[in-house]
């Protein structure tokens, strides 16, 4: 009986790049991809979860033994975490500076709004329980970026729960860009990236310091949500208030990114040049009535 080869054992990597934010903001397509370049190591799962997990010892880290994954072959020279709850979440920047100052990152932004909306309907489809769109919209509210992460619940559930909070671009970049130099940043938007996919991947690997794709892989939509879930959907004034709620936070984020965002709703709905009620049209097509 013949047996197959072992798998060859080219040692551990420390992972030595991320991408860490905006959630449904095609992080995913993003890393997958720059994941089949000759030079990067595939890791064991794209989101490590290391740098927001609570219950760590953040005093005593072992980055050895916690933070490295398989190198896969002996070409590999780079492995990232693709992580997009890092941004957001609560002194994960803090730790990341502490296990490597020098890591490159890439952070992909989509309009508030529409992540938010994906963000619920991701939710919705993982957990048909969950709280649906007017409790969820109300269930943590805040008017600002949060510093800390609340005591009062676990850190799984606020995960869940922050999904009004992550919007807050502007004061996650202040706070991203007094953590690490800007020359450390990669900033893209979800549209245009997607829009021209190949020039954004070659902007990613000149970030990263790899040499380009010669052959492009092509554009896959990892991890799409469903499309059409059970709940109520967003009205016209819900989306009237999200903006304003973002809206002097979006003036520092486009001051502090330099990225076109005149097309994001939520620009324009504070524009006066997209009325409410066409975006919450347009959402509600992903929405089907609870039964009853």
């Amino acid at each position: 009986m013949n047996r197959p080869e072992p798998e060859a054992d080219f040692g551990r990597m420390a992972y030595n790049f991320s991408i860490v934010g905006v959630q449904k903001s095609g992080t995913s397509t993003l890393s997958g991809t720059i994941s089949q370049h000759r030079l990067v190591c595939r890791p064991p799962r794209k989101e490590a979860h290391f740098f927001n997990n609570e219950d760590y010892d953040w005093a005593h880290p072992d980055y050895e033994r916690d933070y490295t994954a398989p190198r896969r072959a002996k070409i590999h020279t780079m492995v990232g975490d693709s992580t997009p709850v890092y941004l957001f979440w609560p002194n994960a920047l803090e730790r990341m500076r502490a296990y490597n100052p020098d890591l490159p990152l890439i952070a992909v932004f989509r309009d508030p709004i529409e992540r938010l909306f994906s963000h619920w309907t991701m939710l919705r489809t993982r957990h048909p329980d969950w709280p649906d769109w007017p409790v969820f919209l109300t269930e943590f509210r805040p008017t600002s970026l949060p510093t800390s992460v609340p005591t009062d619940v676990k850190p799984m559930r606020y995960k869940h729960m922050s999904g009004i909070a992550r919007g807050y671009y502007g004061a996650q970049l202040q706070h991203g860009f007094s953590v690490f130099s800007r020359e450390q940043w990669l900033l893209l938007e979800f549209r245009q990236m997607l829009a021209a996919f190949n020039p954004s991947v070659d902007r990613a690997t000149d970030h990263l310091g790899l040499p380009r794709f010669e052959e492009h892989p092509p554009l896959r939509n990892r991890y799409a949500g469903a499309s059409v879930v059970t709940g109520t959907a967003p009205t016209a004034s819900d989306l009237a208030s999200l903006a304003s709620l973002y809206a002097a936070d979006m003036a520092v984020f486009d001051q502090l990114s330099g990225l076109d965002t005149s097309d994001w709703p939520t620009t324009r709905i504070l524009a006066g040049t997209l009325d409410p009620g066409e975006l919450a049209a347009r959402l509600a097509t992903k929405v089907t009535p609870i039964p009853g």
